[in-house]
């Protein structure tokens, strides 16, 4: 009688901030059982990848490091990881590795080492989604943030001027409050306000646009925002919509478009440098301005909240 296969539970993520960009990958591998002591962490990074491509990256290295066959449940939640996997894979082999509308596979190095990988093995595969409270999911996700390449902030560049932003909303529609820290050479202003009716979106956009606007008109400016949605919307959507008249590419009006235009106004005439922070790299600024954001939530005297 055959040996029964070794039993592997592997989680997988890839990150990549921005999307092309630096990234970064992680595995845990897991031994027997879920409750088992034996596991193995496994992470990589690269300075210019995909988010594609580090979840790809991250499945390879996990199973290539088995040192013989195992049976494998692997956990995911990537949909391109998993849909290639399950319903791509064998077409593009026997198209040779073109897709159906005969382009060539994205990321086909990858997509060939780990078909090789997969020989190897049995496979279950998992989709997991993401951020949705799996532990090991949930590590993996922060594992692989945490490998991303980051380049040193420019907190003491003396030449440009520095907004730090920072928000508190409380619920999904509020109330709300934003804050803005202006810092130019030895000075330093100070802007909140609130809203009785927000997101948490539209709150970062606002201590954005005060923080761009009280900021002198110097031709660099610095802004530190927590939220990628508006690192990302100032450095690769905004131009996009204004393309198409303010609209997305599925043809609906892009939210807080007013905000956002007070965004591209106060930025006109200025470079603008936009910076999405994560906890760990903070700056004492962007935490004041967190600060003052809750406080402004606070109801003034003689306002029912």
């Amino acid at each position: 009688m055959d040996k029964p296969l070794p039993e592997i539970i592997i989680y997988t993520d890839g990150a990549c901030d921005p999307n092309p960009g630096p990234g970064g990958w992680a595995a845990i591998l897991r031994f027997d059982a879920p409750a088992a002591a034996h596991e193995k962490v496994l992470t990589g990074a690269d300075p210019r990848t995909t988010n594609n491509r580090m979840e790809l990256q991250a499945v390879i290295a996990a199973l290539n490091a088995l040192k013989k066959p195992c049976r494998v449940t692997l956990h995911t939640d990537s949909q391109y990881v998993h849909r290639g996997v399950t319903e791509y894979l064998a077409r593009w082999k026997a198209k040779g590795w073109q897709t159906a509308d005969k382009k060539a596979v994205a990321n086909q190095d990858l997509w060939q080492a780990l078909d090789e990988a997969l020989q190897r093995h049995q496979i279950d595969w998992v989709w997991v989604k993401g951020h949705a409270g799996d532990p090991l999911n949930e590590r993996v996700d922060q594992l692989a943030v945490s490998l991303i390449p980051r380049s040193a902030l420019p907190l003491d560049d003396a030449q440009a001027a520095h907004v730090f932003t920072g928000v508190s909303c409380l619920g999904q529609t509020g109330p709300g409050g934003w804050a803005a820290i202006i810092r130019a050479g030895e000075t330093t202003h100070e802007a909140s306000g609130r809203e009785d009716h927000t997101s948490a979106n539209r709150l970062h956009l606002l201590a954005a646009q005060k923080g761009l606007e009280a900021a002198p008109p110097r031709s660099i400016i610095h802004v530190y925002t927590p939220s990628d949605y508006v690192a990302q919307g100032a450095t690769h959507w905004v131009k996009n919509w204004i393309a198409q008249g303010w609209r997305t590419k599925d043809g609906q009006p892009v939210k807080h478009r007013e905000v956002w235009q007070a965004i591209v106004t106060a930025s006109r005439g200025r470079e603008v440098k936009w910076h999405s922070l994560k906890e760990e790299t903070r700056p004492a600024e962007s935490q004041r301005a967190e600060r003052l954001a809750r406080l402004a939530i606070q109801p003034l005297p003689g306002r029912v909240a």
